[in-house]
């Protein structure tokens, strides 16, 4: 059985139509460690050090922020997705 690692599966996070497909498997779940996961699979598709820049992060600030384990807060989480060029909606259910 094949299994996709952590650092593989950055490698499906090619084109903006896959972020997009991410994204919105994402949205139809209530878990905000999927939330976490996705960013870092896009981040980790991405140039780390440029984005962790763009978000006013140390690389390695970013990388343990995004990994699993990690706690990022909400004004992180909303940094890396406006640098990723993404945003953060709520809505009622």
């Amino acid at each position: 059985m094949f299994k996709l690692q952590r650092d593989d599966a950055a490698l499906c996070v090619r084109s903006e139509a896959d972020i997009r497909a991410l994204i919105d498997d994402v949205a139809q779940t209530d878990d905000p460690m999927r939330l976490i996961g996705a960013l870092d699979e896009i981040a980790r598709s991405r140039n780390m050090s440029q984005l962790a820049r763009d978000c006013g992060l140390s690389r390695v600030g970013l990388i343990k922020a995004l990994a699993p384990g990690g706690n990022p807060g909400f004004m992180t989480i909303v940094k890396v997705a406006q640098a990723l060029g993404l945003r953060i909606v709520i809505t009622a259910r």
